[in-house]
């Protein structure tokens, strides 16, 4: 990669730091050591961003994507690490994905839904992290069956369980874990969409967004994403994205 220009740092470190918005919801790409030190996927990717800046990286921790998103014109990030859906690009400017999640659904044993088609009729009801990238996937395509937005999958899990909802939505890698503690439960097959975690700057930072987008390609081709997947332990639920 070329190295920064002044007006690259001008957009991507304009208080001489990276500020990198990282979304804290996805345990695939975020966690935490276990005196609290935040590592994952998404840190060490804005951590070598800055470095290829030259600039230090702050972390600016949100607890969802939805906070995130929202916050993009409030100055408070630079660079956003969180799913590319077309809801958030109203304030947005997205890199391609750097690497992708399936997303699908959970249902009780005894249930009649079969496949993931079955799921989007009348009369079906599905709970989902509303703000969730698949949540938002959900919202915009499904026709018939009612969905319900809830705050987090820790809620939309317990809520399945305890109100009858016919099926939990969920990154499947997360629906495998809540597998364990929702006993006479079972995955459908298949997948409903693939979320896309991308970067993205604030509108109007041009520059800086063409040098993001040339670092999310760059990290994928030279196998860097691939080398994070692996340091972390987390190639069961995340693949490297193709290129752009």
């Amino acid at each position: 990669m070329t190295a920064a220009t002044p007006a690259v740092l001008a957009e991507l470190a304009p208080t001489g730091r990276l500020r990198a918005g990282i979304n804290f919801s996805n345990f695939l790409l975020t966690a935490r050591e276990p005196d609290g030190t935040p590592k994952g996927v998404a840190l060490d990717l804005a951590h070598e961003l800055g470095r290829r800046l030259g600039v230090p990286t702050t972390i600016v921790e949100f607890p969802n994507p939805g906070k995130l998103a929202e916050s993009a014109d409030k100055d408070q990030w630079d660079v956003g690490f969180l799913g590319a859906e077309p809801a958030r690009a109203v304030l947005i400017d997205f890199s391609a994905p750097y690497v992708e999640i399936e997303a699908t659904y959970l249902v009780r044993d005894g249930s009649p839904l079969a496949s993931i088609a079955d799921v989007d009729r009348d009369g079906v009801s599905v709970v989902v992290p509303a703000k969730a990238a698949y949540g938002l996937w959900l919202a915009a395509n499904l026709k018939q069956a009612r969905l319900t937005g809830v705050d987090t999958a820790d809620t939309a899990a317990r809520r399945f369980a305890e109100e009858g909802f016919d099926a939990l939505a969920g990154l499947k890698d997360r629906l495998t874990q809540d597998l364990k503690t929702l006993p006479g439960t079972r995955l459908l097959p298949g997948r409903f969409a693939t979320v896309q975690q991308a970067a993205g700057t604030p509108k109007g930072r041009p520059a800086g967004h063409a040098f993001l987008c040339r670092f999310i390609e760059d990290a994928k081709a030279s196998g860097l994403v691939a080398e994070l997947i692996a340091k972390h332990g987390v190639g069961h639920g995340l693949t490297v994205a193709p290129a752009a």
